[in-house]
């Protein structure tokens, strides 16, 4: 069930002067019901999603999630209105043009950031797009999806937990670089020493082994074990032998190391520093959101592995009434537009959809199935959980 967080007033009359505060009340939907609407009034909320094309089966699954939503809701004056936008952006403006002639104010869309291009050209409408990019945005698109600024919120907060001083940051030559950047200097998370790195394995390993001081360190122990060798000393071959137990020898600079990759690319470069001797025994190894990838769980060479994400008993409740209603499991942003739909909803409680850029610019808060939203200056920052894999379990830390 998602929950909407309203404002109230209220004057503290002991102080020499009325001071106005405002308390966000987390209420679920169906107290929500009790605020009327005008008879006459519609709700209309646009949906664009890729109806065809590659991706269409994505879209089959937002749509369902929206009229989820609307169900949860249980309020006639909502009404969804989908068009297609094939995950292209000359299509994407086709579709925006045709919600904006049937009146919609308000979008929930384009599911990726291709599609956004040209909706600049469509005035009067705002646009909640899933993606989670925020560089280079129309002015009139919300990024709703979790941008890399809320997720380096949370890890900044971990750090700071675990009075981590050294954290060097490693960030693959991809399409979202420039995001990972961003999300690091909007949430002036604590910089070491930052690295990018190609994702091809052979140029990886030899990459990590240059940020690792790899060669270094490995001669380091063959020349310890040389003079070990070569010396008198007593107590020599037991030395030895434990030395010989090793990969290198030599002390690593930083004690956390933030991995901004996925899927296998993650894998790949968490091998690589396991090659160089580094272990997620005595470094921290921390990465992005990774929506609970089970096949995390038994690479267990390099547990525990950190990350922030959305609230896991949520997403879990969520899939299960997804699937009790539809018989399939939704997909990961399909629980975003579940949301949205609330959020919008709440949002249209408060003022004349025609208004609501106005709203999206001014500091409010939501709560929903993912968790919380803040918003403001036209952005939308999510307050994300932080969990461990370790011993092939996910367990939350906060």
């Amino acid at each position: 069930m998602i929950i909407i967080e309203l404002k109230k007033h209220y004057t503290n009359i002991k102080m020499s002067k009325f001071i106005k505060i405002i308390f966000f009340v987390i209420l679920n939907f169906s107290l929500l019901f009790s605020f009327s609407t005008k008879a006459s009034e519609k709700i209309k909320i646009g949906l664009m999603v890729p109806l065809t094309g590659s991706n269409k089966e994505l879209g089959q699954s937002i749509i369902k999630a929206v009229r989820l939503a609307v169900k949860d809701i249980n309020n006639n004056s909502i009404e969804i209105i989908p068009k297609d936008t094939a995950s292209k952006a000359n299509k994407a403006l086709k579709s925006a043009f045709e919600l904006k002639q049937m009146g919609v104010k308000v979008v929930i869309g384009p599911v990726f950031y291709e599609s956004i291009s040209y909706l600049d050209e469509i005035k009067d409408i705002t646009f909640l797009s899933l993606t989670n990019k925020t560089l280079d945005l129309p002015k009139n698109v919300i990024s709703a999806g979790i941008n890399s600024t809320s997720q380096f919120n949370t890890i900044k907060k971990f750090i700071k937990t675990k009075k981590i001083k050294r954290t060097i940051f490693l960030t693959p030559i991809q399409d979202y670089e420039f995001e990972v950047k961003k999300g690091i200097k909007d949430s002036k998370i604590k910089i070491y020493k930052d690295y990018d790195y190609s994702t091809e394995p052979t140029k990886l390993t030899k990459q990590i082994e240059e940020i690792t001081n790899y060669r270094i360190r490995k001669q380091n122990l063959e020349d310890e074990i040389l003079r070990l060798k070569k010396s008198n000393q007593s107590n020599n071959e037991k030395k030895i032998k434990k030395l010989e137990q090793r990969y290198t020898l030599g002390g690593l600079n930083f004690e956390a190391v933030i991995i901004a990759d996925f899927d296998e690319s993650l894998k790949s470069v968490s091998t690589s520093l396991l090659y160089t001797d580094v272990s997620p025994k005595n470094k921290y190894f921390i990465t992005l959101n990774q929506w609970f990838d089970k096949s995390l769980l038994n690479e267990i060479d390099i547990q525990p592995l950190y990350y922030p994400s959305i609230n896991k008993n949520n997403f879990e409740n969520y899939k299960d009434k997804f699937f009790n209603e539809f018989k399939e499991y939704p997909s990961h942003l399909a629980l975003l537009s579940y949301d949205l739909v609330g959020l919008v909803y709440y949002l249209s409680l408060k003022t004349n959809l025609s208004n609501l850029n106005k709203l999206f610019k001014k500091k409010n808060s939501f709560k929903g199935k993912i968790g919380i939203f803040d918003i403001k200056d036209n952005k939308i920052n999510h307050r994300l959980n932080f969990y461990k894999i370790e011993d092939k379990k996910i367990i939350e830390i906060f």
